[in-house]
Formats: C-alpha cells, structure tokens, sequence
C-alpha cells in the first residue's frame, strides 16, 4: 500500500509540475514594441540587436517600478536615452533608417501569447518604429515587467514531455 500512495505522490508531482503556466498581461499595463522596417533577414536582425541593445534600458525601468505611475514617469524619463542607443546601434550597423518612438495609446494587433489570445487595440506602450514599421515586431510588458529579452525567436509549437509522465502514460 505505501508503494501505490508514494507512486501517486510521485505521478502528482510530476503532473503538476509539468501543467504550463499561464501569464496574463493585466488591463493596466505598460507593453513595449519594437517594430522592424520589413521582415528581411537584415531588418529582422537590425530589430534584435536594438532590442539587445535597450536591454540595459529596460532593465531599469522594470527593476525601479514599483507602481504604473512611477513607471509611467521612468518611460517619459528614459525616452532620450532609448533614442540614443537605437541611433547608435542603426550607425554601427551602417544603416540610414528612420525611426520613431512614441509613448502613448498605440495600435497592437491581436496575439496570441501562453494560449491566451490579447485581443488587437489602442494599449499604453512604448514603441519604436523602424523605417516603414513594416516588420514583425519585438514586444513584451514593461509594467508589470513581464519583459524576457531573449531576442531569440522560440518556436511557438513547441510541446515538453516529460519521460516519466509517458511510461506513466502508457501503463496506468
């Protein structure tokens, strides 16, 4: 009998453990977008080096925000230094591209993000618009600071098994 119970214990724990979070943006957020001048490999990786580029910025507004209208204030404060580090990375690139930033209610399509879909609308953000702005884009919530800067791009489809859960799958 103790078998069956520690074995259950066991099966309930990895169960648990394996169920995927779900991470959901709140009314009263702050997002931030980056948004390529065109989806080309050049204007996709020019979009990722910005993004890493701005990680330090960010970093300091998710780090130092405690409340949306401090970060609010930490934004509209930042806003020179965030447009000094997406020139100076477009000049190292060697690339003649306008941007703009603009902080305010601004348009984001629908997404889908952790299985829950976030429908299209105007959101308090942050964005910066390359050239055209014609591009898939970066985007992530600095406040609450729901920002991974892992410019990576991850497979959407991807499914985690667990070798334990199948055998345990398979025979019970």
């Amino acid at each position: 009998m103790k078998k069956i119970v520690i074995v259950l214990a066991i099966i309930t724990t990895i169960l648990v453990i394996n169920k995927e979070e779900k991470v959901i943006i709140p009314k009263e957020a702050i997002r931030f977008r980056v948004i390529a001048n065109s989806n080309t490999k050049e204007d996709q990786a020019i979009k990722k080096k910005i993004v890493n580029n701005l990680s330090t910025e960010i970093k300091k507004i998710t780090t130092l925000d405690t409340s949306l209208q401090n970060s609010r204030e930490n934004i509209k404060k930042q806003i020179p230094s965030f447009s000094k580090v997406v020139a100076e990375t477009l000049k190292q690139q060697e690339n003649e591209e306008s941007f703009s930033i603009d902080y305010g209610m601004n348009y984001f399509p629908q997404k889908e993000y952790k299985g829950i879909v976030y429908e299209e609308g105007e959101y308090e953000s942050l964005v910066i618009t390359l050239g055209d702005g014609l591009g898939e884009n970066f985007w992530c919530v600095l406040f609450p600071p729901l920002c991974l800067l892992d410019t990576e791009e991850a497979p959407e489809n991807v499914e985690y098994t667990s070798f334990v859960k199948e055998l345990i799958n398979k025979y019970f």
